[in-house]
Formats: C-alpha cells, structure tokens, sequence
C-alpha cells in the first residue's frame, strides 16, 4: 500500500466543512468505545451496525458519508483489538486500553463519498457535509494508478493546513544489484550511527538547534488570553515550527535508510527499546530527537522494497564484548575508547558495530561475505518487525512503508 499526500486549498467555508467532518468521525469512534465499554461482548459488525443508529438519531452524523463512518469505527475496533491482543499477549505495563480521543485531525472516506477529478488535480467530496471541491499540490503524480487502486482517502488537517492522502493498493518493489558488502550499524547521540566500517553520520540534532525558537514561540503563546484570536495565531505560529522539526526528522531518516539499505546487501542493527530507554529523564529528550525507531522503520521498508535482508540483534553486551577475541571488557557510557588485554584498539561504538554484524549473520546462516542476490537466497529477505524479538523473524513482504 502506498500512501501519497497532497497539499489541499479551499475556501474558508470548505475548511470549516471539513473541521465539521473530523469533529463527526471523532464523536462516532467515541461512541463505538463507550458502547464497547457500556455492552458486554460488542464486537466489529455491532460498532459497524451501531454507525447506522448514529446516523438516525444524530442529523449531523447522517451528514457524513456512511463508509466514512464505517471507516471510523474500524478504527475504534482497532484500538480495541489491539488491547485484547497486548492481555492475550501478557504484556508488561500498561495494555492499551481503549480512550476517548480529544484531538481528533483526520477523517477517513473510503471508495465513495468522493470523487477524482480526470486531470488529477482537483478532488471533489459529494456527502452532505458541504466540503465540495479542493484543488490539489504535490510532487506525485496519479495517472500512473487506476481509479480502482485507490482504497482509502484521507483528509488530514495539520498546523499548516490540510492534506489529502490517498492510500493505493500496489506492491512497491525495485531490483537493484548485489553489492557483496554487509554493515552493522550502532546508533548514539553523539554520532547518529557509527557502521561496522568505522565511517560515522553526523547526529543533525533537529531539536537541540530549533528549540531557541520553540521556545519563544511557546512562551507567546503562554501571554496571550485563553480563547482570544491571538493565542489562536500563536499556537499556529507554534505548531509549525515543531511541524518543521518533524518534518526535517523523516526527511533525514528517509535519505539515510534509503542510501545504507541500496549499498549494502545485508544491514544488522540493535533490537532496541526506546520506550523503555526515554525513562532516564536525562537523556529522553536527546534519544526523542535522534528518532532512532523512525530510522529503522524506514530501513526495514526500505530493505523490502529493494529486497535486502535487515535483521534485529539483540542489543545485549555490544558495548562490552570485544569484537575481536569475544571477551567482555567493561566501561563506563563515559569511555569511548575500546581497549582489550588482545591488543584490540577502536572506538567504542565501532567495536559494538562489529559486535551487531557478528550476530546479524549468525541470525540469517551466513558467516562469509555476501556474494549471492538476496532476493535469491532468502526469498524477499529477512526483517525482524518493529518491537519484535529474533525469535518472531519472519520472511518480509512487499508490503508498503508505515502510514505518512
């Protein structure tokens, strides 16, 4: 599934029509929660059957499109699955349960209720809801895909306005050479990542540059009177500067997932978990903007596109073993030097690097040099799914990347 977004321009009444559409499929996927948490037993099709009560009973429920409203209440059921799947799965902590959303900024169409115009530049909503036609601006280009490919549209509002996402069924894959090389990268805060070939990629520290900016940003929207139009402006004004730090985040982990993932027929990385890792308060807020999940998020999709194999290592003593005789020689985070009694001299995060390849190959059965295609080896290659253990790797798909 890819997912293509476009910039979306409107009159003022067109935007309130679609603020008015949002809050609509926010109180339907509240509803379908607080039935699920009134009735004992409420399952998918009754959250689908109850859409139609909604629409009965309240006109501006009836107003929205009724695949819309199904698609609100698959995301409810979503959420409710996924806490029965964590109680099922004896997750540690917190399991997930459903909550009422607050700040709801999207609303889902599926196969009607909107309407493509033929030189793909405009898109029209036909349902009651008086959004009507938007013009379109993007880099994309839609007469490559049928209209029948289109499964879901989205309409998702942001601080700097409104976007149109189109989520269409095709299976993404590119055949590009073998390289013969394989890498094992170590991600820090200093470094953005040192490789098992000693190279090193600059931390860029989006936040840490913006946040003098953020900053004052914020605190002129702490002055201004609660409800009045200039703390509205304020928080728009606020909103797009941390929009542009999230942006400049998933530009820079696109391109270097994307150019590790083309040079390299093999990429082992560590099976960290940062959920676990942001409770040091002294280091949360540095590790949140290295963005290191979002970094391997697009190194796995990226390995599925080009048919590579990336595979998850668990993390445990790659600082501390010795890359060349496996013995542990313990050091402080303040040491960043590796210094064994073998004689082996490097920096730390280059031996722990070594360290990450060493068991990425023994995971897939390979301790020599890659020289055979992957796509041929390991059928559409090896990937350990986000937050998953070695034990739970599976063969990829060519499925399509996380939602934009």
């Amino acid at each position: 599934m890819l997912v293509f977004e476009f910039k979306a321009y409107g009159k003022a009444a067109q935007l309130a029509a679609i603020n008015d559409a949002i809050r609509t499929a926010q109180f339907i996927r509240n509803s379908c929660i607080r039935l699920w948490m009134d009735v004992k037993g409420t399952g998918k099709n009754d959250l689908q059957k109850y859409c139609a009560i909604l629409a009965a009973n309240f006109p501006f429920a009836n107003e929205l499109n009724s695949m819309a409203r199904q698609a609100s209440a698959e995301r409810a059921w979503s959420s409710i699955f996924r806490f029965y799947d964590n109680c099922n799965k004896g997750v540690s902590g917190k399991k997930g349960y459903p909550q009422f959303q607050k700040d709801c900024r999207c609303v889902e169409y599926k196969s009607s209720g909107w309407k493509l115009a033929p030189d793909r530049k405009s898109i029209t909503f036909t349902d009651k809801k008086g959004i009507g036609r938007l013009k379109l601006k993007g880099t994309r280009d839609l007469h490559f895909y049928q209209m029948n490919q289109i499964k879901r549209v989205r309409l998702v509002k942001r601080a700097d306005g409104v976007y149109v996402q189109f989520c269409i069924d095709v299976d993404r894959s590119e055949d590009i050479e073998p390289t013969g090389n394989t890498v094992g990268l170590d991600v820090g805060l200093k470094e953005y990542y040192t490789d098992s070939n000693g190279e090193m990629v600059e931390n860029p520290k989006f936040l840490r540059k913006g946040e003098k900016v953020l900053k004052r940003s914020q605190r002129r929207v702490s002055k201004k009177v609660k409800g009045s139009k200039n703390r509205v402006k304020a928080r728009q004004v606020l909103g797009k500067r941390h929009l542009k730090i999230s942006r400049q985040r998933k530009n820079h982990a696109i391109k270097l997932a994307r150019c590790v993932v083309q040079s390299n027929d093999l990429i082992a990385y560590e099976d960290l978990r940062i959920k676990n890792m942001v409770k040091n308060h002294c280091l949360a807020k540095s590790i949140n903007d290295a963005s290191w999940y979002q970094f391997r998020v697009w190194v796995e999709y990226f390995g599925k596109v080009f048919k590579r194999v990336t595979v998850a290592v668990n993390p445990q003593y790659t600082t501390q073993e010795c890359s060349s005789c496996r013995q542990v020689v313990k050091k402080s985070l303040s040491t960043r030097t590796h210094v064994c009694k073998c004689g082996c001299t490097m920096d730390r995060d280059e031996n722990a690097a070594r360290i990450i390849l060493s068991r990425g190959l023994g995971t897939v059965g390979h301790t020599g040099t890659f020289a055979l295609d992957a796509s041929k080896a390991w059928g559409d290659g090896t990937s350990t799914l986000v937050g998953a253990n070695l034990l739970e790797q599976v063969m990829s798909t060519n499925q399509e990347s996380p939602l934009l």
